[in-house]
Order: C-alpha cells, then structure tokens, then sequence
C-alpha cells in the first residue's frame, strides 16, 4: 500500500503545472478516492488538496525568483487563472506577493516533497476483526460539533448533558443489535486533519426498529465493518485508537475505508481515568 501511495505522489510530482484528478491518484494507488484522500490527510497531516497547492506554490516560487519568465505567465503554468488569483495564493503559503519577491526578495516557505515509509516501533499488535453487518440505523440525538484531537470534546459533554433521562432511557430500550447499548457516532467529516472541522456527532443505539418521534436517524447501507478494541488512559486511548487504526492498519491489510458513520462503544470507569473501546469503522476489501 505504501509503494503505491508513494507512485501516486510521484505522479503528483510530475503534474504540478497540470491538472491533478484525485480519480487518477487513486487508480495508482489501487484504491478508492475516498479512501486515498483518508489514508493521505491521516499520513501526512494534512489534506491533499492543501498538499498540492503548497507544493505547486513551493516550485512557483523557484521561478518567481528566477525572474526569466512573467508573473502571468507563472500564474497560468500552475493553474491560476489571473495575477491576483496566484498573488492572493502565493502570499497566503510564502506571507509575502510573488511582485515585492521579485523586486527586492524575501525569505520564503517551502512544502518539502512527502513520501512514505513504514516505520516500526514496538511490537504491539491491534486487536480487531471484520463483521459483516444487514442494513440498519442509527437512532438518538444528533449535533454539530467541532472536531477535537486531545482531551474530552466540550462541545460534546455540553451536548450529552443536555439530553433528558428520560430520552435517553428511549434511545436504550431500541438497541437490538451489535454494536449493543449506547455508541458515540461520528459522520460527515469533511477534513479530519484540521482541529475544530465541525462533524455531525450522534448519541444513540444500532437497531433495525422504526425511528420514534423526536428523534433523529441515519440509515446506514449494508456492509463490511472492521471492529478494533482497546483499553487505557482516557480519552487519551480512543483518540490514539482512532489515529493507529489509519497510520498503521489500513496500510497493513488488505482493506479500505468506505463512506459511512464511524461507531464507538465506550466503557468509562467509575473514576473516569481508564476506559475500554470499541471502534466500527466500515470497510472494504482493497483492489488485489
């Protein structure tokens, strides 16, 4: 998987004064788009398409300090359609206009080229194993909430505290299914790598009963789910669970991501300081 990830960003390397489809990244790295676009924002830190424009704003700069060609013309080269496009651009990744680099120089920022490497580091194994699963819903409460890296979410507790006993005791009575009792589920996440991208967060259970009123639903398609448990420091182990399902799984088996909501079942101590998780994450076998 990480060879080919590695052709994809040297064919990235190849078009940066092209048009790059994300379709033809994921032809090459055998995989889907949906997939290459997690699997890259999760290795690199950043999402794809901000990799692209810095590295094309990175190889812009080199000309703009040669000066042997216009600053329209390296405008167009790189896929900006005026002067002030590629100006605006230019000076949001290098904090000064590629004009005044011109004129009288300035230091400058560079996105150095990526590739990917497997790295070990201990020689603990990740529990999980596949489930295939008939299709059914998710029911509860649902809100937007912002996307948090470290420590608990206060959107969330905020969000969680509000709902009633006595909603929460309906939401129960309807799980029939595994995941069984009440999970945290996480959907529509646009940009994974950006703190504080807001995400459509649900409190609620996985059953097949129709949805009651007052309550909200997702449906979800029938499917492969890849089930990952862990136990340790809270929250500290389900984030970190979370970041090693896609730096180190997906690259060391034969699955992919495919769209959908992400599940969690957690167990907390009485104390607070520990909890036991399990993590759905719906997959798909990758290409051969």
């Amino acid at each position: 998987m990480l060879d080919r990830l590695n052709q994809a960003l040297d064919h990235i390397e190849s078009h940066l004064d092209q048009p790059i489809d994300v379709a033809d990244l994921a032809r090459i790295a055998l995989t889907s788009e949906y997939h290459f676009r997690r699997m890259f924002s999760a290795l690199s830190g950043m999402p794809l398409s901000e990799y692209v424009r810095r590295r094309r704003l990175t190889v812009a700069a080199a000309e703009v300090l040669e000066g042997g060609t216009s600053l329209l013309d390296v405008a167009i080269r790189y896929g900006y359609g005026s002067g002030e496009a590629f100006a605006r651009a230019f000076r949001a990744v290098h904090g000064v206009g590629p004009g005044e680099v011109r004129r009288v120089g300035a230091s400058l920022q560079s996105q150095p080229r990526m590739s990917f490497r497997l790295t070990v580091e201990g020689s603990s194994s990740m529990r999980y194993r596949v489930v295939e699963k008939d299709v059914f819903r998710i029911v509860g409460r649902r809100a937007r909430v912002p996307l948090v890296f470290e420590g608990l979410n206060p959107a969330v507790t905020t969000f969680i505290c509000s709902i009633e006993p006595s909603t929460l005791s309906q939401i129960k009575a309807l799980s029939d299914q595994e995941p069984a009792g009440v999970v945290s589920v996480s959907d529509n996440i646009v940009d994974r790598t950006r703190e504080g991208t807001e995400y459509d967060y649900f409190l609620g259970v996985v059953t097949g009963k129709p949805v009651p009123e007052g309550l909200d639903a997702i449906d979800v398609a029938a499917g492969s789910w890849a089930v990952f448990d862990s136990d340790g420091e809270f929250p500290a182990a389900v984030q970190n669970l979370w970041r090693d399902v896609f730096t180190q799984w997906f690259p060391a088996n034969p699955y992919r991501s495919r769209q959908g909501p992400e599940i969690l079942r957690t167990h907390i101590s009485e104390d607070g300081s520990t909890a036991e998780a399990e993590l759905w994450i719906p997959v798909e076998r990758a290409l051969p």
